[in-house]
């Protein structure tokens, strides 16, 4: 009876070890909750979505599930508590978050131009921000990023907020009140550009880049993450800017993949096509090295904030970003 059970006990041994062998990419696979301030669907996440779809973040032996938070804002507290070991914001959301006590750091930026738009009636006489005074713009919030690009561009001309009539319209309200000619202009990220046009308007985009340095998304993580888990972290960087990268390269091919990717989209390959075109133009580019962050413009965007009361203090610029993910 001994002998049976040593056989029997060997036997079990000898099997879970044959599947372990049998099995060595599930046994590695770890599963990461990553963090979006917006639902994965919208076209802003294509190099997350395209990261998942064409397999990068599994080559690298991880498995997302992506989580959709309450904004940047709200993405960059919650992973400065270690809810979620990474998240999606905007490269100066580590500005306000750290104001507030989240320790949070940018690990990657998405572009070396700004996420924000400004957008205009064509024929309606604005030909820049110095002629918004007075106007009705819609922005999504006023506590989005988008708004204070807005605020940064306004100032370039002279103005503030006060000047201009903004509505906080939400993210679909943004570019259909446009649209409808409720407003003359909108401060859009490039998914609503499309839309605005579909809707009916004839229209001129000025970048904000070339009045306000705003910045690109970002990838986040937390002190204690780039302490303990660098090469996590690494790898969650490493596969994403690959995603952007592959739009980069071939649009027409990245929004065909997509949208196989995204039901929500079926469909729409024209319209995604236009929306990367869009980011290939005005927020992709710019960068020496993909996914840097550029310090000076960082610091730049902080004196603003600090000037305009959107922050309480200073921060260390250091103390925002890191480059050691993207060298």
């Amino acid at each position: 009876m001994s002998t049976k059970r040593t056989f029997l006990k060997t036997g079990i041994a000898f099997a879970i070890c044959a599947l372990a062998l049998a099995q060595p990419a599930r046994a590695q696979t770890e599963e990461v909750i990553y963090l979006l301030p917006a639902p994965a669907f919208l076209p802003a996440f294509g190099p997350w979505m395209l990261a998942q779809s064409r397999g990068y973040y599994a080559k690298e032996g991880l498995k997302i599930n992506f989580i959709t938070g309450k904004g940047g804002v709200d993405v960059a507290k919650q992973v400065g508590a270690g809810n979620a070991p990474i998240g999606g914001a905007i490269g100066d959301t580590p500005i306000i978050a750290r104001a507030q006590g989240a320790p949070v750091k940018a690990v990657a930026v998405l572009g070396g131009r700004s996420l924000m738009q400004l957008v205009v009636h064509d024929g309606k006489g604005i030909n820049g921000p110095k002629d918004l005074k007075g106007r009705t713009i819609t922005t999504m919030a006023y506590q989005d990023t988008t708004f204070f690009a807005l605020q940064g561009m306004l100032a370039s001309a002279g103005l503030s907020k006060n000047d201009v009539n903004a509505q906080a319209a939400g993210p679909a309200g943004v570019w259909q009140l446009f649209a409808a000619g409720k407003a003359d202009a909108m401060a859009a990220v490039p998914d609503w550009i499309p839309q605005a046009r579909e809707g009916g308007a004839k229209l001129k985009v000025y970048s904000s880049d070339d009045y306000f340095k705003s910045m690109a998304q970002a990838i986040l993580a937390s002190d204690e993450m780039i302490q303990k888990r660098p090469e996590l972290i690494r790898k969650l960087v490493r596969a994403t800017l690959k995603g952007m990268e592959d739009i980069m390269k071939d649009p027409k091919g990245a929004a065909r993949d997509y949208v196989n990717a995204v039901p929500q989209h079926k469909g729409k390959e024209a319209y995604i096509e236009e929306v990367f075109g869009l980011y290939n133009t005005y927020v992709y580019p710019g960068q020496k090295v993909l996914g840097a962050m550029d310090e000076e413009r960082l610091a730049a965007v902080q004196k603003f904030y600090l000037k305009e009361g959107i922050v309480p203090k200073e921060t260390p610029v250091k103390d925002l970003y890191t480059n050691q993910f993207v060298q």
